[in-house]
């Protein structure tokens, strides 16, 4: 078995990231509508550079995970939280869905709530950010749907084809955290 089913919530299951998924993920992070609403179009990614990422990532203590889905074991993307503080219980959410067959049908909404119940209630994270380009609606829509408030903005901080786009700032607290996505849980 490829993908190993660690949270599992409705539609998907998020896997741990694996090397095997690496000529995908390259394919993903050169995709402009990948790229374009994260603001970096202008990097070039290789196998290689792809490769030295990947390794240097230490899931113990920043998981990273596959976004797979149950009806048939599908990769569609990659979610994690990065930049773990465990001083200050914070860390960062990173997202995206490379499939473009799976954007804009509530994978990405599920796939937050379920690391986010992982990052609250099993890693006793206090504290979840993130960054967005503001010309990236669908993405603001989904983070507020899941509970995201925005805090702050860096005026036109992003040059994207020949435009500046404003950084939205956003963050969710544990205690603004209350339902439970996680169907596989032991303990209730």
């Amino acid at each position: 078995m490829k993908y190993f089913k660690k949270l599992v919530g409705e539609r998907i299951y998020l896997s741990p990231r694996s090397l095997e998924d690496i000529e995908l993920f390259t394919k993903w992070l050169n995709d402009m509508e990948v790229t374009d609403y994260t603001g970096r179009t202008h990097l070039l990614m290789s196998l290689d550079g792809e490769r030295k990422y990947l390794e240097s990532r230490n899931l113990e203590t920043e998981p990273a995970f596959s976004i797979v889905t149950l009806e048939n074991d599908k990769m569609i993307g990659s979610i994690s939280i990065e930049n773990i503080n465990m001083q200050n219980r914070t860390g960062v959410l990173g997202l995206f869905i490379g499939d473009e067959e799976y954007r804009n049908n509530g994978y990405g909404t599920e796939a937050i709530r379920l690391i986010l119940d992982y990052a609250f209630n099993y890693l006793n994270l206090n504290s979840i950010k993130l960054d967005l380009i503001s010309c990236n609606e669908r993405a603001l829509n989904c983070y507020k749907k899941c509970g995201f408030k925005e805090y702050g903005r860096w005026r036109k901080s992003k040059f994207v084809n020949g435009k500046y786009y404003d950084t939205i700032s956003m963050d969710i607290l544990a205690e603004e955290f209350t339902e439970s996505y996680i169907k596989n849980k032991n303990i209730k």
